[in-house]
């Protein structure tokens, strides 16, 4: 006889794929038409909410002329983009120049039709047609958001290559190095997920996430998936492949017009689908937040649901600002350092430990069992480290050597000194200007002149 699946997996079995891909054809183009608007709107909204967050966070006014209290600035801005002289440069490779803004925002609108606004039944109707509140849903739905994030990087990538100029090539190369460094701990935050809730579809993963969220149960996963998902969307303060500081601006230095908003457009929206994945997988979906749910029973019915995954949507994209208008920005060896020696390491162990509890509980395991067999080990590891750490063997202190003559045109070119090298002097000639020779003592002048004509 088999052993009883838990409860969570339960819930996810009854979770089905059976209700999509009966759409009529016009219902399909409707709820597409209705993911591109729900994208646009929300980045209009966002630009605006993020300016003027912002503002008040640094005691500042922000945007109040176009609309009442400055709402429609984020339409003034596009307009005044669409108008702008749109510039080619002369030495970049023109095809792949163009194409580039397209890669970067496509993908952005294609990783939201696998995201549910409600559950996936035919709960609601349409113009008389019962349909599931979501565009479509697949097997490995993640995998699939997964590889369109991906896509999306290219375009960053080509548009510094195609530019043709130095300082957008190295924005480019930093968007692949940081794409590599934190698609590596997305995935595995995302693994951990599959193993909770035994599937990749987006609509059974909300199922599972029944009684108790995800963001509760592997509370790891979720904050590496949320450092993950700004860097992954270049934001503040893992901005470094448009720092302006050292790139004047990075991989779209050399755009301009409708290409250069095409690279907003794609940041903004990348930030509404990982908010809209976070939501899905970790903070419950399209499910009432747990006050409501316990005293509302219609409050996971009907088109309610859409009101709290847009809720969900709104609060993560304020912790993006938040973010923007607190944390100053990271070095590139410290953003890279916490990719590759903190989250990396961090979402491995974590996803063994993740894997060991739900296969004991599988097996029928009770919870003390649980934790005795998982947590020994990592207890036993700790105390090692810690022993390893007290009676390890320290090196001598290095005498203090002075730096050695650092020649800037040693290789032919300018190269810039580095660390404990320090630039020659400049030699100075003395300034040709003659000096005027400061009067004596002026004030003790007047003093006297002052005396002499009281004294009279």
């Amino acid at each position: 006889m088999a052993p009883a699946l838990p409860s969570v997996q339960l819930a996810a079995a009854s979770g089905s794929l059976e209700y999509f891909g009966r759409d009529p054809w016009w219902l399909v183009l409707l709820k597409a038409v209705f993911c591109f608007a729900f994208l646009v709107l929300t980045v209009l909204i966002a630009i605006v909410w993020e300016r003027k967050v912002v503002a008040w966070m640094q005691l500042r006014i922000g945007p109040n002329r176009h609309g009442p209290w400055g709402l429609l600035q984020s339409l003034a801005d596009g307009i005044k983009l669409a108008l702008k002289e749109d510039l080619v440069v002369a030495k970049a490779d023109k095809v792949v120049y163009v194409l580039a803004p397209i890669v970067c925002a496509i993908p952005a609108f294609m990783s939201f039709a696998v995201i549910p606004f409600g559950p996936a039944d035919n709960e609601v109707s349409i113009f008389g047609t019962r349909t599931p509140m979501q565009l479509t849903d697949l097997p490995v739905a993640l995998l699939y958001i997964l590889a369109t994030a991906s896509i999306g990087i290219y375009g960053i990538v080509l548009a510094g290559w195609s530019s043709g100029s130095t300082y957008p090539l190295l924005g480019g190369l930093r968007s692949s190095a940081q794409m590599i460094s934190y698609e590596i701990a997305m995935g595995l935050s995302f693994a951990a997920v599959f193993i909770y809730s035994g599937s990749m579809s987006t609509s059974q993963i909300v199922s599972a996430q029944q009684p108790t969220w995800f963001a509760v149960l592997l509370p790891v996963s979720f904050i590496v998936y949320v450092i993950a998902m700004v860097g992954e969307t270049n934001r503040a303060p893992f901005d470094l492949p448009e720092a302006e500081g050292e790139l004047v601006g990075g991989f779209n230095t050399e755009y301009s017009s409708l290409k250069f908003a095409m690279f907003m457009l794609a940041e903004y929206v990348n930030m509404v689908t990982v908010s809209a994945v976070a939501s899905t997988l970790f903070l419950g979906g399209w499910r009432a937040p747990w006050p409501i749910s316990t005293f509302w029973a219609g409050a996971n019915h009907g088109w309610w649901p859409m009101l709290w995954i847009v809720i969900k949507i709104q609060l993560l994209l304020f912790f993006f600002i938040w973010l923007r208008g607190t944390l100053p920005r990271l070095r590139y060896d410290q953003f890279m350092k916490l990719g590759w020696k903190v989250l990396i390491p961090v979402s491995l162990v974590w996803l063994v430990m993740v894997a060991s509890v739900r296969a004991l509980r599988n097996e029928g395991h009770g919870f003390g069992q649980v934790v005795l067999y998982v947590g020994a080990p990592v207890i036993a590891v700790l105390l090692l480290s810690l022993v390893w750490d007290a009676f390890r063997r320290k090196e001598p202190v290095k005498q203090f050597e002075p730096p050695a003559a650092f020649d800037p045109m040693a290789g032919g070119y300018p190269v810039p000194p580095l660390p404990g090298q320090q630039l020659p002097p400049v030699p100075r000639r003395r300034s040709r200007v003659p000096q005027a020779q400061p009067p004596a003592e002026p004030l003790q002048d007047a003093l006297n002149g002052a005396n002499q004509s009281e004294g009279s």
